[in-house]
């Protein structure tokens, strides 16, 4: 068990050895940095409960492909407000509610000041398929009904309570623990069964992501191809959190910033590939969406990828270069 720390690098020292898949992050609100966590272990499960400040943090596929793939993390929300976006799915979350997170792959979280509590658990617990995996990962469960309810009430004091267990009893609740958030997932599943309209939207989702790079993609387009009328895909997207315009311009700002890493590479150039024509527009969106610009992107993704082959640790002078602060 850990408790509360009041600079980046204690809360860094925390998780590291709180065991919980790392995360990097630009920025933090408030002008005091104030996190901590405490951990718990129940038979094969660990539970970790921390409290974070406001800001946003990312894991890049860099670092998700240093994860050995053991586990699944669950997040549930007990105070604060968090959007969690993993692949497709985009999970807003409140107070109670839940996400399954794949630790092997990229995430990104941004919220205000928040406590969370996170369950790792054993992949082979859960027995998904992968077509199910990638269906839930990143998707929000409510908390306010039905199993997900029972998980979230279970779950949220268990890192405090899971003591003064004898072995064989601990296995049995981690057990039984498990087999809830089984429960919890198989009805997400029905639910996203169920809804025809959430099939579409994945259909349309996938096809934006496979002609970003083409610049006439538009609503208009997409509702053509999908024999649909622009306002009916208007309302396909209208209890989402990012509209059909907004979806493309926001997968074409993260693809920029992946291929900004790319040495040789020009920012006209990647906005160019990505679908924006006028480098000053790019330009605003960019630093709009992520807060610095796209030129300082570039430099501290090569910077960190340098201090990475040398094997030196990237927070080593006063920059705003990513640093591994959370453990959501």
């Amino acid at each position: 068990m850990m408790g509360g720390v009041s600079t980046i690098d204690a809360f860094v020292e925390s998780l590291e050895a709180s065991g919980l898949p790392p995360l990097l992050s630009r920025k933090h609100g408030g002008e005091a940095f104030r996190a901590g966590v405490v951990t718990g272990d129940l038979g094969p499960l660990r539970f970790a409960e921390l409290r974070t400040p406001a800001g946003e943090c990312f894991r890049d596929a860099r670092i998700a492909r240093g994860d050995d793939g053991g586990t699944w993390q669950l997040y549930l929300l007990t105070r604060g407000r968090v959007r969690a976006e993993q692949g497709r799915s985009v999970a807003v979350l409140e107070p109670s509610d839940l996400v399954l997170i794949d630790p092997a792959r990229p995430v990104q979280f941004a919220g205000t000041e928040t406590t969370n509590v996170t369950v790792l658990v054993p992949r082979a617990s859960l027995r998904l398929h992968a077509d199910e995996a990638a269906r839930l990962a990143g998707v929000r469960i409510r908390g306010d009904r039905g199993p997900g309810a029972l998980v979230s009430a279970l779950v949220k004091d268990m890192v405090r309570s899971a003591t003064g267990f004898r072995a064989a009893e601990a296995a049995r609740s981690a057990a039984a623990i498990t087999e809830l958030i089984s429960v919890a997932l198989s009805a997400q599943l029905g639910d996203l069964r169920l809804a025809p309209d959430d099939a579409l939207r994945s259909r349309i989702e996938g096809y934006i992501e496979a002609r970003l790079s083409d610049p006439d993609l538009s609503p208009a387009k997409i509702a053509k191809n999908h024999h649909l009328s622009v306002r009916r895909l208007h309302r396909l997207f209208e209890d989402q959190p990012l509209t059909v315009a907004a979806l493309i311009r926001r997968r074409r700002l993260e693809r920029c910033h992946a291929d900004l890493a790319a040495p040789g590479r020009t920012v006209a150039s990647v906005a160019a590939r990505w679908g924006f024509s006028d480098p000053a527009h790019f330009s605003r969106l960019f630093k709009a969406t992520f807060g610095y610009t796209a030129s300082r992107a570039a430099a501290d993704q090569r910077q960190e990828d340098l201090v990475h082959d040398l094997g030196q640790d990237p927070v080593r002078d006063g920059r705003d270069a990513p640093r591994r602060v959370l453990g959501a």
